[in-house]
């Protein structure tokens, strides 16, 4: 079994973003010359999370939208009262209770087995931020 780990770095630009990064998860896949196995990627934020779904534009504007209505940024929160990095975010960490800070895609043959409309997310809940983490550990044979 041989084990690889490598970092994407993310920059986003908006309070809730949906950035895909499938391509680089597959560019981190090839590079391993591994055949078959598993890529598990966790973002390392607690106000960030990792989401499998279907790129298309609409559709992504809907869950920004679902996501602002469902945990609002303006709510009562005590979080906010004293917060840690000065940021109101309480909401983020409420939000990404409902989302996975991991994903573990099977890859066969050297290709990921995501389906046809399947595309892997970054969601940024607190943004912007200059720069977001996202590990990316391959193993397999």
């Amino acid at each position: 079994m041989h084990y690889q780990t490598i970092t994407i770095s993310c920059k986003t630009s908006q309070p809730i973003d949906i950035i895909d990064i499938t391509a680089e998860v597959r560019s981190a896949l090839d590079v391993t010359g591994l055949k078959q196995g598993t890529v598990t990627l966790l973002s390392r934020h607690t106000t960030a999370s990792i989401n499998i779904n279907e790129r298309e534009e609409r559709l992504q504007q809907d869950m920004i939208s679902f996501l602002k209505r469902f945990i609002p940024k303006d709510g009562n929160w005590l979080h906010n009262l004293e917060t840690l990095d000065g940021r109101d975010n309480a909401h983020s960490h409420l939000l990404s209770l409902l989302m996975n800070s991991s994903e573990t895609i099977p890859f066969s043959q050297g290709r990921l087995m995501l389906g046809e409309w399947q595309s892997i997310f970054f969601i940024e809940l607190d943004g912007p931020r200059p720069q977001r983490q996202v590990l990316v550990h391959i193993q397999g044979e």
